[in-house]
């Protein structure tokens, strides 16, 4: 497959996109609907940065061979989805160092009891993950993410809008302290599908184990679909019309969900999603297999380069206005 280096053109009058997925592990559909699709929709109208987000993904998987795998595997699912590497800057947040320095002058700047108010963390803590200081700060790190970039849109699910007003808050607060510095991003959520649900009817997560993987092959689209939780109370089971409802409209799901031979036969309906996200995925998955490692590794390179050029200029003017600059 050919695929060229990010070619974006800064300085032009497009307003600047970012958006960021966690390398830490396989993505799933909920990552597709939720961040993925938004994206590619929109990201040629306009200025787009694309992160591997890998920082993020320390919170909760403590594997260096598998982290590093799955930035390769992030990079590949990108471009399976539909994003032209030509035509957005796809970056790896480890290798621009300015966001940790960034987010420790944030952390800074606000207070424990302003971060215990994340939707996020009291959520993932409540299903047991570790309570440790990189998840407890996230917001600040994806608070830098964005403002480096002087970022005007952010595409995020509805879960995650807490992380944009984060990133505005921290935004003002610094301005405050020092001076007008950073642009206040908004966030876009593709409405209707921002939250997607899980096999349990939960959101979908990888932290959950409720995960539809989005490169996954037919058996495994089976396994997953026919583990979906069915509520038998009502006229059909919401928990599979929530995820069929992605891809399908409306007439498509009539002759599914208002068919009287249908009713009640959970097991043909869930045959019929099988069907229908395999008919999703299948293009997706070959055009992925043929993505090479050497491809993944100069796009990284090139767009790694552009995006510190810029976080590079941003931390000279933030470091003289903080006074850390001689």
């Amino acid at each position: 497959m050919e695929t060229g280096g990010p070619s974006t053109q800064f300085g032009t009058n497009k307003k600047r996109l970012l958006t960021g997925i966690q390398s830490s592990g396989t993505l799933h559909i909920g990552n597709y609907f939720g961040a993925l699709k938004p994206f590619v929709d929109s990201y040629q109208e306009y200025e787009s940065f694309l992160m591997v987000a890998d920082y993020h993904a320390l919170t909760s998987l403590k594997n260096g061979d598998e982290l590093r795998q799955n930035i390769f595997n992030t990079v590949k699912d990108y471009i399976a989805a539909g994003v032209d590497p030509s035509k957005a800057v796809i970056f790896q947040q480890s290798r621009v160092g300015e966001h940790t320095e960034l987010a420790w002058i944030l952390d800074c700047l606000v207070t424990v009891p302003f971060l215990e108010l994340s939707h996020a963390y009291k959520d993932k803590v409540a299903k047991g993950l570790e309570a440790n200081a990189g998840l407890f700060t996230y917001p600040m790190l994806m608070a830098a993410d964005i403002l480096l970039y002087d970022t005007d849109v952010v595409p995020v699910g509805e879960d995650q809008r807490q992380h944009i007003e984060y990133a505005r808050e921290a935004a003002a607060k610094f301005n405050n302290a020092y001076s007008q510095t950073f642009k206040e991003p908004k966030e876009m959520i593709l409405k209707n599908v921002a939250v997607v649900p899980g096999t349990d009817g939960k959101k979908m997560s990888k932290s959950y184990g409720n995960t539809i993987p989005l490169f996954a092959t037919k058996e495994e689209i089976t396994k997953a679909v026919m583990s979906i939780v069915t509520d038998s109370s009502g006229e059909r089971p919401e928990n599979v019309f929530a995820i069929h409802k992605l891809l399908l409209d409306q007439s498509g799901l009539d002759k599914i969900y208002s068919n009287p031979t249908m009713r009640g036969k959970y097991k043909l309906i869930k045959e019929a999603l099988i069907e229908d996200l395999e008919a999703f995925i299948a293009p997706m998955r070959e055009k992925r297999a043929n993505i090479t490692d050497e491809e993944v590794k100069r796009i990284i390179e090139e767009g790694s380069d552009k995006a510190r050029a810029i976080a590079s200029a941003k931390m000279k003017d933030v470091r003289q206005r903080v006074g850390v600059a001689l």
